[in-house]
């Protein structure tokens, strides 16, 4: 059976602008499961530095188009962009967290920060890259 636009360009110019809006939103929901998943690995590292608990209270994950709270770490307050999650530590009553991460003249490293990222950094891309590859796969086999 013909085609009714002939060739079926617009079709494919369809799929392609279904393509372009899709994997912004289909990969929040797994940037946020990543985002807490290495929050939560980042808290069980810190337990090591415990003393209060508000280096570990003060771990928290950021979604797309909200504020770090002030003073955190890596980089301060700054509004998370529309596919981002952050995951920062510290705020105003927290300014500590990279001594202990980096340690001081008078105090040994305690790393929790950085060795959780590069622990789950592999699991937590593959779990984006699906969600995006499906998206995409979902949005050209739309009508």
């Amino acid at each position: 059976m013909a085609n009714k636009s002939g060739n079926g360009l617009a079709e494919t110019m369809a799929a392609f602008d279904r393509i372009a809006r899709a994997p912004r939103e289909a990969v929040i929901p797994a940037l946020m499961k990543s985002g807490e998943e290495l929050a939560r690995h980042q808290k069980m590292l810190a337990e090591t530095s415990r003393d209060t608990g508000a280096l570990i209270d003060s771990i928290e994950v950021t979604a797309p188009g909200q504020h770090t709270p002030p003073f955190s770490q890596p980089g301060g307050s700054r509004v998370a962009g529309e596919t981002e999650v952050l995951v920062t530590v510290g705020n105003e009553d927290v300014r500590y967290a990279h001594l202990v991460e980096y340690g001081t003249a008078n105090a040994e490293a305690q790393p929790f920060f950085w060795p959780a990222l590069r622990l789950l950094r592999k699991r937590l891309q593959n779990r984006i890259n699906r969600a995006a590859k499906k998206a995409v796969k979902d949005s050209w086999n739309a009508k």
